[in-house]
């Protein structure tokens, strides 16, 4: 007697079942039509080439319910991948962590209340929360140096920032170094460096000279001048908003805008904690983008950080 064959193997006969009385029933039944029968095809759009191999990911927020919103890195739906069809497609160039900022053109910076600070003025590290229009977290930021730098050098201080993204892989450096601010010292200007992974720069801030206004340059990796801010005369929000102009190089056309926000009179009174939005155009190369973020944290320090008893900057002047 052969031995069995099972289906799968069509060169070899399907092993007859034996019945009651000696006869043969009916064989095993063969291959079931469907995909991977090799004589049907499959319908229109079913991809045959399937990698179910994870494709790269954007990651970006997830969707806002009736409760709060969800934070950028949450381990229950408060990060999902960005919607796409059968594989993401992530864009040329981008750095690493920076495919998100792709989608938007707006960006809210808020700088979290250190309790220590507002109660006794020990100057700490500040730490930032970078949001989307909707208000969910994107991106952090934390400013790294040490305790003398801090409190002796104040709002002039030198330091790193490290912006991290919801999985806490850093993916914005921002280098600023001990420079002057004051339209008396031209050539000892503020200056940002902005790098894209860490270690490779992709802009440049750096302040320009001028009388009475507080004016920059955004710069790419070879200190090429690409776009302007321009700052009002007096950078002071009594209640209400402080606007630097984003234009093109050419300083004619606006394209865009950082704004501290007003965050109402106790905070701005008892803290220092800062409101900033940042618009752009959403075709803006990303590096520049992240470029912008630098350009912010640097007003910030420059204008708006109190440290101890010193009063806030609010003209190029002092």
């Amino acid at each position: 007697m052969s031995a069995p064959v099972y289906p799968g193997f069509p060169s070899n006969a399907p092993y007859p079942m034996p019945q009651p009385g000696g006869h043969p029933g009916a064989p095993y039944p063969g291959p079931m039509g469907g995909y991977g029968d090799p004589g049907q095809a499959p319908p229109v759009g079913f991809n045959m080439g399937y990698d179910p191999g994870q494709p790269p990911v954007m990651y970006q927020p997830g969707p806002v319910g009736h409760g709060a919103a969800p934070q950028y890195g949450a381990p229950h739906g408060g990060i999902s991948p960005a919607p796409v069809g059968s594989q993401a497609v992530v864009p040329v160039g981008v750095p690493p962590g920076l495919e998100y900022l792709t989608q938007i053109d707006q960006i809210l910076i808020h700088q979290k209340v250190e309790l220590l600070e507002a109660f006794i003025g020990f100057e700490t590290n500040n730490k930032y929360e970078i949001k989307n229009s909707l208000g969910q977290r994107i991106y952090t930021a934390k400013e790294k140096n040490d305790c003398c730098t801090r409190n002796c050098c104040g709002s002039l201080r030198s330091f790193d920032m490290k912006i991290k993204d919801g999985m806490e892989r850093e993916v914005i450096r921002l280098i600023r170094p001990f420079r002057c601010v004051s339209c008396w010292c031209p050539c000892c200007l503020q200056e940002m460096e902005v790098q894209s992974p860490p270690g490779t720069t992709i802009g440049y801030v750096k302040q320009d000279w001028h009388p009475f206004l507080p004016n920059f340059s955004i710069q790419g990796p070879n200190k090429e001048t690409l776009l302007k801010l321009e700052g009002p005369c007096f950078a002071c929000n009594c209640c209400g908003d402080v606007n630097f102009e984003l234009k093109s190089k050419d300083g004619d056309k606006p394209i865009g805008r950082i704004s501290k926000q007003w965050s109402g009179l106790l905070k701005e009174v008892f803290t220092d904690t800062d409101n900033f939005g940042i618009q752009f155009p959403m075709d803006l190369d990303v590096k520049i983008k992240a470029v912008l973020m630098g350009a912010c944290f640097l007003i910030d320090f420059m204008f708006f950080e109190k440290v101890g008893e010193a009063n806030q900057r609010s003209t190029v002047f002092s």
